[in-house]
């Protein structure tokens, strides 16, 4: 499931159970814009992880939170917990890796 973070939900709440990969993103990106159809069809493909996007720019305390300095920035959680960080483009295969590491 492929979720955009909106500004009332609860991000605690959404990465507390499962696997979710998490897309710490901006508009303004290009290397952001070039991974986001990647997203797409892997949370399409991966019925078993959540996948959340969350813009940068809207989301500034919860990318502070996250120590968040560059994007596009992706974080692995597994049950609530980071489990893996990962910078910049990655490639479907390099995706399916990094989900693979959760399990």
């Amino acid at each position: 499931m492929l979720i955009h973070l909106e500004k009332n939900q609860d991000f605690k709440n959404l990465i507390k159970e499962g696997v979710t990969l998490v897309d710490f993103y901006a508009t303004r990106c290009g290397p952001c814009k070039m991974l986001a159809p990647q997203l797409e069809q892997l949370a399409e493909k991966r019925q078993d992880i959540n996948v959340i996007k969350i813009d940068v720019d809207q989301h500034e305390e919860l990318a502070a939170e996250f120590n968040i300095r560059v994007i596009p920035t992706l974080i692995l959680f597994k049950d609530g917990a980071n489990i893996n960080v990962s910078s910049g483009f990655k490639t479907a295969a390099a995706l399916e890796n990094l989900i693979n590491t959760a399990f």
